[in-house]
């Protein structure tokens, strides 16, 4: 029998969210979508998988009995097309390198050029993260490293070649009260409203609304963008305030936006980031030591494919631009 995995998705979602509501706006679907995909599943399979009733969906006994084999399920087969995917990509010498929208500071012309000469046929493919992926296509294998700007914390779960660290600053609109400040208390931005992005960026989400540094303080949230143009909208418009890079003013100047240092506020660890479980590679190697030549300005000699990978580790730490 075969089942399709878009399915078992599905399922796994309304076990977890114990509705059809919260499921479908989970999964991106319309409620009438996801219930013909429960029912099709249910179909194929010949059992009853949910009791429904006002409370929302409960899984049977052949339910529950599903949902313990479904994570393993999944994750063999995101682990078997992330594999796929790293030798396809192997085998036409690409490396896929994720980055934020509007902060690509490290990555550049020369970065790419410097890549190009220590893996000399190699090329370069730049994929924007994805706000509605925690792991920015990491974990389904659609790209091999990718640059974030995240708590020192985030290298508990992830390989990390380190590349500095930036503060983090507040974005105002040009008119707000606040902007006529060259510096900006923390405790004087907590009742403000705040630009988010969505609850499927998972922990980004708390981490670009400060959630540890307000000690329990909830966040009042003015609106919730899906990508980087629609949060600097928002911001210009009024809706609300966020927290972003502080590169992100030099490299996204506007004259109604205000970006103004906080104090109180924790700096971003930046670094590339990868699979833990994976080997770094000689141009995964490759490509950390040009961003690294390109942060501290300066061409490095050239190195081998086979020397790259215990070169790169040897790199002193630099301070991120």
């Amino acid at each position: 029998m075969d089942v399709d995995t878009r399915l078992l998705r599905s399922f796994a979602a309304v076990c977890e969210e114990g509705q059809l509501t919260a499921a479908a706006a989970r999964l991106f679907v319309s409620q009438p979508t996801l219930t013909k995909q429960i029912r099709q599943l249910e179909a194929l399979l010949g059992v009853e998988l949910f009791e429904r009733s006002r409370k929302g969906m409960s899984p049977t006994p052949a339910g529950r009995a599903l949902a313990e084999h479904t994570g393993a399920l999944l994750t063999g087969w995101e682990d078997a097309l992330r594999a796929t995917r790293a030798a396809a990509a192997e085998q036409v010498s690409t490396l896929r390198v994720g980055f934020e929208g509007g902060i690509i500071n490290v990555m550049s012309r020369r970065t790419v050029a410097d890549f190009t000469r220590r893996m000399p046929g190699w090329q370069v493919e730049l994929r924007q993260n994805n706000w509605f992926d925690p792991t920015s296509g990491l974990a389904t294998g659609e790209i091999d490293l990718t640059l974030w700007h995240a708590p020192p914390s985030l290298s508990e779960q992830y390989n990390v070649a380190v590349l500095g660290e930036e503060p983090r600053c507040a974005a105002l609109p040009a008119g707000h009260r606040l902007a006529r400040r060259s510096v900006i208390d923390f405790a004087d931005v907590l009742d403000e409203p705040f630009v988010a992005i969505p609850h499927e960026a998972g922990h980004w989400r708390d981490y670009w609304l400060a959630v540890r540094e307000r000690g329990g303080r909830p966040v009042r949230i003015g609106a919730v963008a899906h990508n980087a143009d629609e949060w600097l909208t928002a911001v210009v418009c009024g809706q609300g305030i966020g927290f972003a890079p502080e590169t992100m003013s030099r490299l996204a100047p506007r004259e109604d936006v205000a970006y103004r240092p906080v104090r109180g506020l924790s700096p971003s660890q930046v670094g590339l980031y990868w699979l833990k479980g994976r080997e770094l590679t000689p141009a995964m190697a490759a490509f950390v030591r040009s961003c690294r030549a390109t942060i501290a300005g300066r061409a490095e000699p050239e190195v081998t494919a086979r020397e790259s990978a215990p070169a790169a580790r040897a790199l002193p730490p630099v301070r991120a631009v």
